[in-house]
């Protein structure tokens, strides 16, 4: 089976990237711990994608698969997500029960970054109705190739328990676990640079 092509995207594409990520996101443990209703989370993800990677389409980081079927919003080095963004879409649509653990969820993500320069992903995601066809593993491939020419570590918090043997295929590997009151875990990870 031929991988599938991967592009970056820009500006233009973006609303069709994000959807392909609410899509993708739609039983992911974390996203759904913070909604459980379905209005609730297509209410805010796209919101919160936009926060938290889309500042990969201002820096040409964001790339997607043919049709959109998959799509990755990588941080280069020294590019940070939205935090006032973030905290602005936590503060105004997650339960106030849920609220105080989701906020330290992210203090913990912030500490397992590498201390060097590195590129991050806070979001990758293939439309489920695609999946299983190779598009998660070209979007890392893709971006990894970038990482080992400029010699620069790769960092990510795997949300989902399912996608950490993919991760691993690709050379990443876990820095430990991170979970707060009643979230789920998350595992976050690291590839040194090949």
């Amino acid at each position: 089976m031929r991988a599938p092509a991967v592009r970056s995207t820009t500006q233009a594409d973006e609303a069709r990237a994000v959807n392909t990520i609410v899509l993708a996101f739609a039983a992911d443990p974390v996203a759904r711990w913070s909604w459980p209703e379905a209005h609730q989370y297509l209410s805010y993800m796209p919101d919160l994608t936009r926060a938290f990677g889309g500042r990969a389409f201002l820096h040409g980081c964001a790339h997607c698969t043919e049709d959109y079927a998959g799509a990755a919003l990588w941080l280069p080095p020294g590019v940070h997500p939205d935090e006032e963004g973030l905290a602005a879409i936590i503060e105004r649509s997650v339960s106030e029960d849920r609220r105080a653990d989701l906020f330290a969820v992210f203090e913990q993500m912030a500490k397992y970054h590498p201390d060097e320069p590195h590129w991050y992903l806070p979001l990758i995601g293939v439309d489920p109705a695609h999946q299983g066809r190779g598009c998660g593993a070209a979007l890392l491939a893709h971006a990894l190739a970038e990482c080992d020419r400029a010699k620069v570590p790769a960092y990510l918090e795997s949300t989902s328990p399912r996608n950490i043997s993919l991760y691993r295929r690709h050379g990443f590997v876990d820095l430990g676990t991170i979970q707060v009151g009643s979230s789920p875990p998350l595992v976050p990870m690291v590839r040194r640079s090949r």
